[in-house]
């Protein structure tokens, strides 16, 4: 059974950095798109970053470019998102995500991830 846990969210000031950390169990990341999403209060799920299996290229939303980066380790089966000056419009429950198909395309679609975690909260306050 494939399990993701994401854990480095909290509460901090505007301008502050926070490090999300998500790692898998049970399938290996490899060859797998993984990405993060967020969802604020009353908001859709939306969007942040992923990064492909294949040479590791990363996309974000338009909101996060310049700020966030997302990064992998397979050796560890972790993902990272890296979040630098931090705004308010930030804050919401930040998940990971698993793609769907192994060694396929990126896609900014929740529907082309198959695996979610729980979550973790992300709280800027100005």
């Amino acid at each position: 059974q494939v399990r993701l846990v994401e854990s480095g969210g909290g509460l901090v000031q505007a301008g502050d950095s926070l490090r999300l950390s998500c790692v898998s169990s049970g399938r290996t990341i490899n060859g797998y798109n993984m990405g993060w999403f967020r969802q604020a209060p009353g908001k859709e799920r939306e969007f942040v970053s992923n990064i492909s299996w294949k040479n590791n290229n990363a996309y974000y939303a338009d909101s996060v470019k310049g700020r966030f980066t997302i990064s992998r380790d397979n050796d560890r089966n972790t993902v990272y998102l890296q979040m630098d000056s931090l705004e308010p419009e930030d804050t919401a429950v930040y998940y990971c995500a698993q793609s769907q198909a192994r060694w396929g395309p990126t896609n900014r679609a929740t529907g082309a991830y198959e695996y979610w975690g729980q979550g973790t909260q992300v709280t800027v306050s100005s």
